[in-house]
């Protein structure tokens, strides 16, 4: 067990949008989007978990409810809208809770067809998608003079192999595997699908936005809108 002060103030949790395999291709979406939503630790146990909360309080009457952007969206489980307009509602508080809420988000979405057609062996387009976010995370951390703090990563479980595969592609890349050849101080935490988790539910409704961006640019995006305030980038060359 470290001590307190060797902890950054920072927690950042992790979603991705879309499927990383490459043997098929989903014409409609054939995009992978990955998201860190960064926050401050203070801000988010005094701000944004409560008011989450808070919410799930007032919609459902309790708070065991999880967020999913695709039960939202199909409109399953707890997520059976009485009419158009409720979930109209629904989805404009929500908007105006992750739209008040103080986070940075870090993303990498990555066009699986070009990918492919650039490749003759494609690479994992997670695995490329996590060093693009663990530099940019790095340089944010740098940024905020964090650096030299371990910053917990948290992302939700996905199955024995994809976990030990993520895990093992996150320590070669925080070993040295990165644009500065030098150790990252992060460190990966894998949580399960039951855990009532506000950083990774939010990180679940942050992911297709930004994937769908990628994918249709001018196409009108209302969550992608309020996320643009949030996006993070480091300046080149970092």
């Amino acid at each position: 067990m470290r001590a307190a002060h060797q902890f950054s103030d920072y927690i950042v949790y992790v979603d991705e949008s879309g499927d990383h395999g490459m043997q098929s291709i989903d014409p409609s979406y054939p995009v992978f989007a990955l998201a860190l939503c960064v926050f401050h630790k203070q801000h988010y146990s005094a701000q944004v978990v409560p008011a989450l909360h808070q919410f799930k309080f007032a919609h459902f009457g309790h708070d065991l409810v999880v967020l999913h952007e695709h039960e939202i969206r199909k409109e399953r489980g707890d997520f059976k809208f009485q009419s158009r307009v409720h979930k109209q509602d629904f989805l404009a508080e929500l908007t105006q809770i992750i739209e008040a809420s103080d986070f940075a988000v870090i993303s990498c979405a990555i066009d699986k067809a070009r990918l492919q057609a650039k490749q003759d062996v494609p690479s994992n387009p997670y695995h490329l998608a996590l060093r693009v976010c663990l530099e940019e995370l790095y340089a944010f951390m740098r940024m905020q003079n964090q650096a030299d703090k371990l910053t917990h990563v948290v992302v939700e479980c996905r199955g024995h192999k994809e976990d030990n595969d993520l895990e093992l592609e996150f320590r070669r890349i925080c070993d040295g595997e990165n644009q500065w050849r030098c150790p990252l101080p992060f460190d990966v935490r894998f949580a399960s699908k039951k855990v009532n988790s506000v950083g990774l539910q939010l990180a679940d409704l942050v992911a297709r936005p930004i994937g769908l961006n990628s994918l249709r640019p001018l196409q009108s995006n209302r969550a992608f809108d309020v996320l643009k305030t949030k996006l993070y980038k480091s300046e080149k060359p970092r």
